[in-house]
């Protein structure tokens, strides 16, 4: 198992740190650094400039927002930063949510399962550097009876494949991200729970596609805090828990409140997501029980999150991408060192 570290959002009050996160993270042999984007600032701006001020570790976008651009710009964008960081741009891909993608992109969020794969259609064409043509539900390029034509992409990207992955939730996306991706972009992962809420999908698209699970990168995001209290250090997790299961997308369509729901917390995510709406934020962060906390992230001692790194290589992750906390820079750096020595001392790197 590889360990990986996701930035977040840039402009949330930490980028002067954010920065020497990466770099420390490049310095300690991490795999990958993801950024993140939604409505604020965009991930390829942040991955170039950390792969502007790093060495060796990989930079991905976790995710570029499928509505946010036009699939061939996409592939634009993807050759750019492989050719620029010499071969270590991974892309990320998701359809983001509702609320952003028709209230910030006026971006009709309908059939997201089809419009996601002829997105990745076009783009791995593109990328390849065929000449571009498209005839589908949602793209057709060349537009016809006008003066477009089949073009190809100038740039070379620096190699012939660039890992494309998708952020994955529910069983029939996760089940096409198995078919069409090379990786699953995954979040609030259980490894009590990963077989059923995420491998099985994957591994049945996997197989529709005539593949294995072999090379398919498994790659969750987990928040992990140093300390002693465990309790207190899931505190700190609270409004980040209720504000996806709570408050992201709308009551009919939140993915991470169904999530919860399959993973057998169905009452106490609907009094989350009750509470939130209602615009009680203090009374939804409590009704999110410690164990959805706890297992979805990684607490405690280095011993303690050694344990819980070896039940998520048991589980099938591939990559674990770590969201080191803190409120200061010494303590995610220490949070980001105690994961190589978790990992060390679990056997797995």
């Amino acid at each position: 198992m590889r360990l990986g570290i996701n930035l977040g959002y840039w402009g949330a009050g930490m980028d002067g740190d954010n920065l020497a996160v990466a770099q420390e993270a490049d310095r300690l042999g991490y795999d990958v650094c993801w950024a993140a984007e939604a409505y604020g600032s965009d991930a390829p701006t942040v991955l170039a400039w950390v792969a502007a001020k790093t060495e060796r570790i990989d930079v991905g976008s976790a995710i570029m927002q499928i509505p946010a651009r036009q699939p061939a710009m996409t592939a634009m964008t993807a050759a750019t930063l492989d050719s620029l960081t010499g071969g270590r741009f991974r892309l990320g891909l998701g359809v983001s949510g509702p609320q952003v993608s028709e209230g910030w992109y006026g971006v009709k969020f309908d059939k997201p399962l089809a419009r996601t794969r002829e997105y990745v259609e076009i783009v791995r064409k593109a990328m390849s550097r065929e000449r571009l043509t498209h005839d589908g539900e949602h793209w057709t390029l060349p537009l016809p009876g006008g003066p477009g034509k089949p073009i190809k992409l100038t740039v070379h990207p620096e190699r012939e494949h660039i890992p494309l992955y998708i952020a994955a939730i529910g069983p029939k996306n996760l089940e096409q991200t198995g078919e069409i991706a090379d990786g699953a972009l995954l979040i609030f992962p259980s490894a009590a729970h990963l077989e059923e809420t995420a491998l099985r999908p994957l591994r049945a698209g996997r197989e529709k596609a005539g593949l294995t699970m072999d090379g398919f990168d498994v790659c969750p995001t987990v928040p992990l805090a140093l300390g002693e209290d465990v309790g207190a250090l899931a505190d700190v997790f609270r409004p980040y828990t209720a504000l996806y299961v709570g408050g992201m997308g709308s009551r009919k369509q939140n993915f991470y409140n169904q999530l919860a729901q399959r993973m057998g917390y169905e009452k106490e995510a609907a009094e989350i997501q009750d509470k939130y709406l209602a615009g009680d934020k203090t009374g939804a962060a409590a009704a999110v029980p410690h164990s959805l906390i706890d297992q979805t992230t990684l607490l405690g001692s280095v011993e303690r999150i050694a344990e819980r790194m070896t039940g998520y290589a048991e589980a099938g992750v591939t990559t674990l991408t770590l969201a080191p906390a803190g409120f200061t820079l010494d303590e995610r750096v220490a949070a980001l060192r105690a994961g190589v020595e978790a990992m060390e001392r679990a056997g797995l790197a």
